[in-house]
């Protein structure tokens, strides 16, 4: 595994786990961090004894965005923030498409760019004593790293223009309110309901998982006939899978199923 210095990349049997450590202040993101977050995802991608990728961040901060102290408030910040934005989109790009189930734990500030990543997982577990906030109209900044795709799909445009226009910081019960995160729990619960839910889903049908989350990711592309005809040919590919295989026989036998994700 490939040593980095400002993520921590860890393995515990079918679960990799990806911890934002940069050396800036708050876990903000440097283009060295972007870089490492696009080689790990890559590398792990391609890993088929991953079954769950879990990503979160060390101490108080998940990500809080960029690391201002490289800006230089005129005219020069102009090409760093396309670079910095560029590769970052390459990272949440990839978190979007991965075959791999994605949690996110939100253990402290997800803002500005932290928020695109924060909200790039299937399931997102925040602690409750965390924030999301969307943080660029502190700067007269516009949002990027996915925040305002994501957003308005998650909560509806209307609700999505009040939190990206007023920029209000959401703790984690509203958030979970909202829909942003699926559980808000006791920082001293934390890192045990965020393995709870790795395991969740490594141990599932990951191959059948896979599917199932590009049908819902690309109904939003297709009109109802279209999304029928993916279910089709989703559910008859998956007849061909080693877990279909194993879960049929476990139904039959009243038995709990063991997968394989294949």
């Amino acid at each position: 595994m490939t040593e980095y210095e400002t993520i921590q990349v860890d393995r515990t049997d079918s679960i990799a786990r990806l911890t934002l450590d940069s050396s800036s202040g708050l876990n903000s993101l440097t283009l060295q961090q972007a870089d490492e977050l696009i080689d790990a995802i890559t590398s792990l991608s391609g890993d088929q004894a991953v079954r769950c990728l879990v990503l979160t961040g060390t101490d108080d901060a998940f990500c809080t965005g960029a690391d201002l102290s490289s800006l230089d408030g005129d005219e020069r910040d102009e090409s760093h923030l396309r670079t910095l934005a560029s590769r970052l989109h390459d990272a949440v790009l990839q978190l979007h498409q991965l075959d791999t189930p994605v949690v996110v734990g939100i253990n402290g500030t997800a803002a500005g760019a932290g928020v695109g990543l924060a909200l790039s997982g299937d399931l997102v577990v925040m602690a409750a004593d965390s924030t999301l906030r969307f943080a660029y109209p502190q700067i007269g900044l516009t949002g990027d790293g996915g925040a305002t795709f994501l957003l308005p799909r998650l909560v509806g445009l209307r609700r999505a223009k009040e939190i990206a226009l007023l920029d209000e910081p959401i703790g984690a019960d509203h958030a979970v309110s909202l829909g942003l995160v699926s559980d808000a729990v006791d920082p001293d619960a934390f890192e045990d309901r965020l393995d709870e839910r790795a395991h969740q889903l490594a141990d599932g049908p990951t191959a059948a998982l896979a599917a199932t989350k590009r049908l819902l990711t690309e109904s939003f592309d297709r009109d109802l006939a279209g999304q029928l005809g993916a279910e089709t040919d989703a559910i008859g590919r998956a007849t061909r899978t080693e877990d279909y295989q194993r879960g049929l026989a476990a139904f039959d036998a009243d038995e709990d199923p063991e997968f394989v994700g294949r």
